[in-house]
């Protein structure tokens, strides 16, 4: 029996109608997208049913939680440390938004040729339509590229929980030195919230569920490495998209039985594509719920998608924490160290990515890179032509392809994947 979820959505201030049209066009695109996948593994049925259940069973959790004492926690980058949060026994969720919403609302106060991620972030806000935004205690921004920066300004205010977290350009000492004063900064500010300290012990502990919830990610990305490729890459971008949401615990026991079953598909040659199938990286920016619009082009013009070089997938997940130290300051230079080590488009130089980009593709077997950008994300479009010349010059074929969240382009996306993946052929 379904259980009727809007009278905690109303307690929660959402706009029931916009909800509810979110929630279908939601359901609709899942259906049509993934559950229309052949051959997919039982054990995605968790996952499915976790998006089924998105805005509905873990958003009573964390009511819930909160009703026991617990905070809640939403940030928008993969830069807020999730083991700081826990270390204070508080929940962190993810709010980046995958879809256009309000954007007649959202452009009365930041101008049209800005990223549809920053934009769908602040409709979500505008339309009172994501749950996870409007039941967090503290709302995390941070001040990554311009767009957000400047956005913050008009978020704060519409809402005043925000907290907004400064970070480096440059992975200098000055860089460095920077990014762990603002670690201990909201280390003080999650204490002060929730009014627990943050021990030694607690942070231990903190950074071992967010380490093993990073290994069972790495331990999917290298079965997608296999020439009998189990998985489809819409199926593990779901997985990396319940990263930023689930319970980190039961996540992680889910992600490593999914592995389970895959290795053993592998042992059994069940495989989710033909032979031959051309294997696509795709590289870029982040694809945040229900940003599915160009890994579902690429799947249906006879290709296949066996990693992703992003902050949903390898990039936010590549990096484990060093829990050796026995004493705070030591374990916050770890985190910083760890955090520092992402090698988001904001920094400049950005010279490890190209490297990165390289090894991955090796590793996965890919015969091409697909760069995803959004409309007007300055820094990952900046990157992508160097990067190509690099990655051609290296024999790797590369494909740009810039678009946003609308479905005006589909026929184009369609026609330009297609054609890249004959010739990859």
């Amino acid at each position: 029996m379904t259980t009727d979820h809007t009278p905690m959505w109303k307690n929660l201030g959402l706009d029931i109608e916009a909800h509810d049209a979110l929630l279908s066009v939601l359901g609709q695109a899942y259906g049509d997208i993934y559950l229309a996948q052949e051959n997919r593994p039982e054990g995605m049925g968790y996952f499915d049913f976790v998006m089924s259940e998105v805005h509905g069973q873990r958003i009573q959790e964390l009511v819930d939680a909160q009703a026991a004492g617990r905070k809640v926690i939403g940030c928008y980058c993969v830069f807020v440390p999730e083991e700081i949060s826990l270390a204070a026994e508080a929940i962190q969720v993810g709010l980046c938004s995958g879809a256009d919403f309000a954007m007649d609302e959202v452009e009365k106060y930041l101008p049209r040729n800005t990223c549809a991620l920053i934009k769908s972030s602040l409709g979500f806000k505008l339309a009172k339509v994501c749950p996870y935004l409007e039941c967090s205690d503290l709302v995390v921004g941070e001040n990554t590229c311009d767009g957000k920066k400047k956005a913050y300004e008009n978020l704060g205010t519409l809402a005043d929980n925000l907290y907004v977290m400064d970070l480096p350009q440059v992975k200098s000492d000055e860089g460095r030195a920077l990014l762990k004063a603002e670690f201990i900064r909201y280390k003080e500010a999650v204490e002060a919230l929730t009014g627990n300290t943050i021990d030694v012990a607690a942070l231990k502990k903190g950074i071992a569920i967010v380490n093993n919830k990073r290994k069972a990610m790495a331990r999917l990305a290298a079965l997608r490495h296999n020439p009998v490729l189990p998985i489809s890459g819409l199926d593990a971008l779901i997985a990396n998209q319940v990263f930023f949401y689930d319970d980190p615990v039961r996540f992680t026991d889910a992600v490593n039985a999914l592995c389970d079953e895959l290795e053993t598909r592998i042992a059994e040659k069940t495989t989710v594509v033909a032979d031959g199938t051309p294997r696509i990286l795709v590289s870029g920016c982040p694809m945040a719920v229900p940003n599915w619009k160009l890994p579902a082009v690429i799947e249906t013009s006879g290709a296949v998608i066996v990693a992703e070089e992003s902050c949903v997938g390898e990039r936010g997940c590549r990096n484990l924490t060093d829990d050796s130290a026995d004493d705070l300051d030591g374990l916050m230079d770890a985190l910083v160290d760890r955090y520092l080590a992402i090698d988001c488009a904001i920094f400049t130089p950005n010279t490890e990515r190209s490297g990165h980009i390289k090894e991955l593709a090796e590793k996965s077997k890919a015969d091409g890179v697909i760069q995803y950008t959004l409309n007007f994300c300055q820094p990952y479009a900046m990157e992508a032509i160097p990067l190509e010349k690099e990655l051609e010059e290296t024999g790797l074929p590369t494909l740009r392809i810039e678009t946003d969240y609308s479905q005006e382009d589909m026929g184009q996306l369609k026609t330009r994947v297609e054609a890249f993946v004959e010739l990859l052929k």
